[in-house]
């Protein structure tokens, strides 16, 4: 378990490493960013999307959140990360590729399929709830099609399908959708199985997800 005396630890390694072999990168850095590409990622500790792509600092802007979700575009007052990050990342930084990276043993998608806390309060697991209730017609689907079955297979089609769900809703955005009908703007859809370390593709025209050897 990691705590912030071993952090600590860690940046002395990254300023004794990292920070001094790349230190003509890290002035190229004072001057901007110009990533090539956006991930979105969940917040699970497991999958951090610069170690599984072994990017360097400032190739790709990621953000993480539970479950990898992105709600659908809405203008009602309120605070909208995602949204606003993506607004940053497509709009002002000009990114021309966005990623929706999913991942197995995810509990945010296990709690979406399970529903262990619906009807939670704030601080008992009422905000999980309400952010992962975007999954909820998904759920329907996978439920009708296992049953009350919640295992493995389940909860991967969950996982699967919260991918899917995210970049639906990415399109939804209208300057999303008008640089995507340019070719201006990719959006890509994958899969991290922790169990195995295997990243799997999605072919949006099939559905489905495949290993990338």
């Amino acid at each position: 378990m990691g705590t912030f005396r071993d952090l600590l630890a860690g940046y002395r390694r990254f300023r004794a490493t990292e920070w001094a072999h790349q230190r003509a990168r890290w002035d190229e850095l004072r001057d901007g960013q110009h990533p090539g590409v956006m991930v979105i990622a969940c917040s699970d500790s497991r999958v951090d999307p610069t170690i599984i792509f072994d990017s360097h600092p400032g190739e790709i802007f990621v953000v993480r959140n539970v479950g990898a979700l992105v709600p659908p575009f809405e203008t009602s007052t309120g605070l909208h990360g995602v949204s606003s990050a993506l607004e940053f990342a497509i709009q002002i930084l000009e990114i021309r590729e966005v990623l929706v990276m999913g991942h197995g043993l995810c509990g945010g998608c296990s709690a979406a399929l399970t529903q262990d806390l619906h009807d939670a309060p704030p601080g008992e697991g009422g905000f999980i709830a309400g952010w992962i209730s975007m999954l909820d017609e998904a759920r329907a689907q996978i439920v009708a099609e296992h049953g009350e079955d919640r295992g493995r297979e389940a909860l991967r089609a969950m996982e699967h399908a919260a991918v899917r769900v995210s970049l639906a809703n990415l399109r939804t955005f209208p300057w999303i959708r008008e640089k995507e009908e340019r070719g201006k703007l990719a959006l890509k859809g994958a899969y991290f199985a922790v169990s195995d370390g295997v990243l799997h593709l999605l072919d949006e025209e099939t559905g489905q997800f495949s290993p990338y050897e």
